[in-house]
């Protein structure tokens, strides 16, 4: 049986990672980048889909793991009746794009002697492609068509199986290091380095980043855990942050939700900058908006959702028969086909980051509202001003037909609401009053279409009587104030009526929702949607961690301090024994789901643990933005 989602630990080089699990087997390995093909994909196959086994031989009578003080290197123990070893993984972090990875592996003797074995299965291509293997003088080398994987260790290797093995005792003191470098196939390997040097030299990195954070607030070492995560979620070399670290994972077990998640989602942007900017890491958040303005450069109607962590465009999902799948969730996909969908959302998005970095100007060594920038923003708004009456896909990315979500026409909002700060702030030559009248406008034909009397709440789409988790962000974008009835009963509806014992699914999956015309249900047939419910797929999924954490922004933005903490203390106990968290929770069989670690969920462990804190420290609230809360701009 595979391992459970939350067995697997975290190592990153900031450019691609590996899922370690408690067993000691990386099952997951992307090579040179987080979205490279897989040499290591058992996650989402079997053993023979490529892993990288490595523990004692025989039972084993105990085992406890740890991140190294606030690092992203693991060490795991294995204790035995003659003895323990301990294998510490980790990634020495890369300077730059060129730099080959490395995977170390350093097994090390604790107590008495202890026989360990190594098993390798290099599976190129996601595990299509069974490498040619030849010895080398100090390891193996495997190749398969443009990639190579070099493979350096002190003790004799030998082929089995097709597979590389070894067993070798550890006596305490000792050390044996196993080094994985990727290389092209065409190119010599790099160099051997010194794995107890590039140990030290790695800790100290990890070690130095954290201890620049600045959050002084309660849970703390929460914080510092989740924002590691973040940091190893970071392609270094342009400052785009990846929504998790794998593909397929499910969002139920045996579904077919199943989502490749290692690409950078615009939606990202301003939860992710404020993370960053809370702590202190004012250099991320300037890379991380450098990125964004090169990302969404040209026309903003060709403005995409999400790009690759180096700002490509072209995301063709593709499904992979070959493999069966996380406990046979099929297929296993990897691309993702929503980055060609029209989110009207991700324009609010850009404008709240752009009134962020506006605001906070004096932060950053360089202007992030350049000329180029004030015609990019002017551009875009423009772009809004045209589309936004017009239905989208959604923030949930159904693959069903649009819809005018409620939501989506909040966003839209936001960005106008967004660009009249934007103008007053900077005194920018600009029709300000034009921009104020079609904001208001926009706020009282939204209120009239996106709230539902009967319901008492803000619904998922104009017209329909079913809830959405994305209307808490209603109050927290500062579309009403929190005084206003109709956010508190759109809050008291999603409790009531939307919550699974105490967590937020997105919608409910199982609800039909007829289309109604024969457009819609032409869109429905051509993108092979089931039309009879919302997002075309089958029903079922988890509850969704960061629309758990709105709920708990919302209850603070209430006043309901004690609700709220009870709620994200429970969250922190859903986080594993390393404090990651995956994108869901399936309280039905209590585990976690879907892909994982999700930058998402730890975005949330940060922004509501400021939330908790300011609000804990102040009688006026929270005064932030974006995921926490901004001041209402205007009424209905």
């Amino acid at each position: 049986m595979a391992p459970l989602i939350e067995d697997y630990g975290l190592i990153s080089d900031t450019q691609t990672c590996a899922l370690v699990s408690e067993s000691g087997s990386i099952d997951w390995l992307c090579m040179p980048r987080f979205d490279s093909g897989a040499c290591f994909a058992a996650l989402v196959g079997t053993p023979s889909h490529g892993r990288w086994r490595v523990r004692p031989v025989g039972d084993v009578t105990s085992a406890a793991r740890r991140y190294r003080g606030d690092t992203l290197v693991l060490e795991t123990v294995f204790t035995t009746a003659t003895g323990s070893v301990a294998i510490i993984d980790f990634m020495p972090v890369r300077e730059g794009a060129i730099d080959p990875p490395v995977l170390v592996r350093l097994v090390e003797g604790r107590e008495g002697r202890v026989e360990v074995g190594m098993t390798i299965a290099v599976r190129f291509d996601y595990g299509n492609v069974v490498p040619w293997v030849q010895r080398t003088d100090d390891g193996m080398c495997a190749i398969g068509g443009a990639d190579a994987l070099t493979i350096r260790a002190p003790i004799p290797l030998e082929g089995k199986d097709l597979t590389t093995v070894a067993v070798f005792d550890v006596a305490a003191g000792e050390r044996v290091p196993f080094t994985v470098f990727w290389h092209p196939s065409h190119v010599a390997a790099p160099a051997d380095i010194d794995a107890a040097a590039a140990l030290d030299e790695t800790e100290a990195f990890w070690n130095e980043w954290s201890s620049r954070s600045q959050y002084d607030g309660d849970y703390a070492q929460e914080v510092k855990r989740s924002l590691l995560t973040l940091k190893g979620l970071t392609y270094g070399p342009t400052g785009g942050i990846v929504a998790a670290a794998t593909t397929s994972l499910p969002e139920q077990l045996g579904g077919v939700r199943n989502w490749d998640y290692r690409y950078t989602w615009l939606r990202d942007a301003t939860f992710a900058l404020n993370a960053l900017l809370d702590a202190g890491y004012v250099e991320e958040a300037d890379e991380w908006i450098h990125w964004l303005r090169r990302a969404v450069a040209g026309s903003p109607g060709d403005l995409q959702i999400m790009y690759g962590v180096g700002g490509e465009r072209r995301l063709t999902e593709l499904e992979l028969p070959w493999l069966p799948g996380y406990e046979s969730s099929a297929p296993v996909r990897i691309g993702n086909g929503a980055s060609g969908q029209f989110q009207l959302d991700v324009f609010g998005e850009v404008l709240d980051m752009l009134h962020t970095a506006a605001t906070m100007a004096d932060r950053f060594e360089s202007s992030h509202f350049t000329p180029d920038t004030h015609n990019l923003v002017r551009s875009i708004v423009e772009h809004v001003e045209r589309v936004w009456v017009a239905p989208d896909d959604g923030i949930w990315e159904i693959r069903g037909p649009r819809r005018h979500f409620v939501h989506s026409k909040v966003m839209a909002w936001v960005a106008v609401d967004r660009w009249v700060k934007i103008i007053e702030l900077l005194d920018l030559d600009e029709p300000v009053d034009h921009w104020r009248d079609l904001r208001d406008d926009m706020h009282r034909r939204i209120c009239k279409k996106g709230y539902n009397t009967g319901v008492g709440a803000f619904t998922q789409y104009f017209g329909s009587n079913e809830l959405d988790a994305s209307c808490l962000m209603i109050g927290l974008v500062g579309f009403l104030p929190p005084t206003d009835p109709r956010l508190i009963g759109t809050i008291e509806a999603i409790q009531r009526d939307l919550v699974v014992d105490g967590f937020v699914p997105r919608y409910k999956t199982d609800v039909e929702a007829a289309v109604d015309d024969e457009a819609g249900q032409r869109q429905a047939r051509a993108k092979g949607a089931v039309a009879e419910t919302l997002d075309g797929l089958p029903p079922g999924e988890g509850s969704f961690l960061l629309t758990t954490f709105w709920l708990v922004d919302n209850l603070v933005l209430l006043g309901r301090h004690d609700e709220a903490r009870q709620l994200f203390e429970r969250l922190l106990s859903l986080r594993n024994d390393l404090g990651l968290l995956s994108e869901e929770y399936d309280t039905r069989v209590s585990r976690l789901v879907g892909n994982f670690p999700q930058a998402f969920s730890h975005i949330g462990v940060v922004n509501s643990a400021a939330n908790l804190s300011r609000d804990a420290k102040t009688s006026v609230g929270p005064i932030v933005r974006r995921a926490r809360v901004v001041p209402a701009t205007a009424g209905s």
